[in-house]
């Protein structure tokens, strides 16, 4: 696998991942503003704990009209498990009164709408568009700017530069499934401090992978070693 080109390590990466993670994204959701309001709380939580309270969350406020004319503390008491919950309560409800004023209480379909709400940057709207849309989108975290940087897909830090150097590697049909396989990779295997790379079905052709690293350095031969011949007085 040495010696792979950046689109051939892209290629396989999503097929290796789509062997490991069959779904694409664990938010649990039956609509596109479910999937809104999931998403914006899913921010420095995990998905477990944002389906631990969503449940409660639309039975008491379904749509965006009712978000909008929320109690913010009665919110904030429903979402608290999922941290930084009054900031979130905050951005739930702005962002359905967004919906509500400028687009008669629907989630809108286009990139360039989405991001103009509050609390939605271009991760979120990628997501929410793969998802709730099926359109397809590129969605840049901070699991997907380490794993794309380890696998040699970019360069950049920039999630915009990283979403544009990625999307010209594989088709637009895999873009939002790479995305999130790739977030919920680096949330169990690629791991920031030390990646897990033995129990990675990337390992042998990232060029990151400590298991590489080991082999090569396997496969080095020791250097040879001058024996001084001893002369006679």
């Amino acid at each position: 696998m040495a010696g792979l080109r950046a689109r051939d390590r892209a290629l396989l990466a999503v097929e290796r991942l789509k062997a490991v993670y069959s779904a694409i994204s664990e938010l649990d959701h039956v609509n596109p503003f479910q999937m809104l309001i999931a998403t914006i709380l899913s921010a420095q939580t995990t998905d477990r704990s944002v389906n631990a309270v969503t449940p409660a969350l639309f039975a008491r406020y379904p749509d965006a009209a009712a978000l909008a004319h929320a109690d913010p503390r009665q919110v904030e008491a429903i979402i608290k498990p999922t941290g930084f919950f009054h900031v979130k309560a905050k951005t739930i409800i702005a962002t359905s009164k967004a919906l509500v004023e400028r687009f008669g209480g629907e989630v809108p379909g286009r990139i360039e709408d989405l991001v103009t709400l509050p609390g939605v940057g271009r991760k979120t709207a990628n997501v929410v568009l793969g998802v709730a849309f099926n359109v397809p989108g590129f969605a840049v975290d901070t699991h997907v700017k380490r794993l794309t940087r380890r696998l040699g897909l970019t360069k950049s830090t920039d999630p915009v530069k990283i979403e544009a150097d990625v999307t010209k590697l594989i088709p637009p049909s895999e873009w939002t499934g790479f995305s999130l396989r790739l977030i919920l990779h680096g949330r169990r295997i690629c791991v920031a401090r030390v990646p897990r790379c033995p129990e990675c079905v990337l390992n042998d052709f990232c060029p990151s992978s400590t298991v590489r690293a080991k082999a090569r350095r396997r496969a080095v031969p020791p250097p040879r070693r001058k024996v001084r011949l001893a002369h006679g007085g």
